[in-house]
């Protein structure tokens, strides 16, 4: 197939602005690529491109980042700033659609949605959130009445939050797991990764970390530097060690070492990339059982489950979580979560969809 997968509007590729759809983009671009497809993509000004994924054009366009929905009230009404990078990408994907035989949306917004019954090529969308804005959920749901072969989404708890009229697509997500390298032996030392944003639950982790007496590191991009602020004024001085957004390869190297990571989203995350980071080098997780990483951490086996938004309940999971076989987690990765698997998946899907199309080429 000939796929143009259209990036978020949310920052460059290589930036880590875009948090999770970055991994996933350019998992979904390599697995791809190793299956024989012809691959666009088409991204912020400012993009890169890994080695493995440098069979691929790369298209760039300048803009003003799109406003998240995540960080903006359940009401919200849609909105595009001026010279909108959304926009630009939009424009260019409808200007060249002939040459493709689907167009891959990673961005959650309203516009490419929307667009979905217009175009000539197949819009396929790879839905990254849950629900956060009732305008969104209202497009989804509508878009999953008139095209429901084209959403897909990346757990059964992530689908839960919409209105589907069938059953939904799932298709996990994938990594290239050779990045990532088993650690058997780790340090007397607790993991926190993510942006850096309220959504995400820090204070949680770090008072977690300071009633069990350890260090917590803590690597992500901070969105929010005032939150930062507070959340470490609320533990003990050393608590947190700051180690900032990190590339891949040096990210899993310090990864490796926790005993434990922690993942305490304040929201229904419609995966947990960093659960299977973690994961992928041995290091077995403690979560709060809502959304996808709910999915993800089995308990007993990859970690420890704790009710939601209950540190001493999180506690006890990272308590339970230590006793776990590290080379566990590791398997588990390795038969869910590849970058091949990830892809074999999605191959299926936009061939379901493109099957028309690819008959007439």
């Amino acid at each position: 197939m000939r796929l143009l997968v259209v990036s978020t509007p949310v920052g460059a590729l290589g930036s880590g602005r875009g948090g999770g759809v970055e991994i996933t983009a350019l998992a979904l671009v390599a697995g791809l690529l190793e299956r024989g497809h012809q691959l666009t993509v088409l991204a912020a000004e400012g993009s890169t491109l890994p080695a493995s994924c440098a069979a691929a054009a790369l298209w760039a366009e300048p803009g003003v980042d799109q406003p998240s929905w995540q960080h903006r009230p359940r009401g919200a009404a849609v909105e595009l700033p001026a010279d909108a990078l959304l926009g630009h990408l939009w424009r260019r994907a409808l200007l060249r659609q002939a040459e493709f035989d689907v167009i891959l949306n990673l961005a959650y917004d309203w516009l490419p949605l929307w667009l979905t019954p217009h175009t000539a090529t197949p819009l396929a969308h790879l839905v990254s959130m849950g629900s956060v804005a009732d305008v969104m959920d209202g497009l989804i749901a509508e878009i999953a009445r008139s095209h429901p072969r084209h959403l897909a989404f990346h757990t059964a708890a992530q689908a839960a939050d919409f209105d589907l009229t069938q059953p939904p697509r799932l298709v996990g997500n994938g990594f290239d797991l050779s990045r990532y390298s088993f650690q058997a032996e780790p340090a007397e030392l607790l993991g926190w990764a993510g942006r850096i944003a309220p959504e995400k639950g820090l204070e949680d982790a770090a008072a977690a970390a300071a009633r069990l007496g350890l260090p917590l590191a803590v690597w992500g991009l901070q969105e929010d530097p005032a939150y930062a602020r507070r959340v470490e004024a609320s533990v003990p001085p050393g608590t947190l060690q700051w180690r900032g957004f990190l590339p891949t390869d040096q990210l899993q190297a310090e990864l490796g070492r926790c005993a434990v990571l922690l993942n305490t989203p304040k929201w229904n995350e419609a995966f947990g990339n960093v659960v299977v980071e973690a994961l992928a080098c041995g290091v077995p997780v403690a979560a709060y059982a809502r959304g996808g990483p709910a999915e993800l951490v089995q308990e007993g086996h990859t970690g420890a489950l704790a009710a939601p938004d209950d540190v001493a309940a999180l506690v006890a999971a990272v308590r339970r979580a230590r006793g776990i076989e590290r080379r566990h987690c590791r398997a588990w990765a390795e038969q869910r979560c590849s970058q091949q698997a990830f892809a074999a998946r999605i191959e299926a899907w936009l061939e379901a969809m493109a099957g028309p199309t690819l008959a007439h080429r």
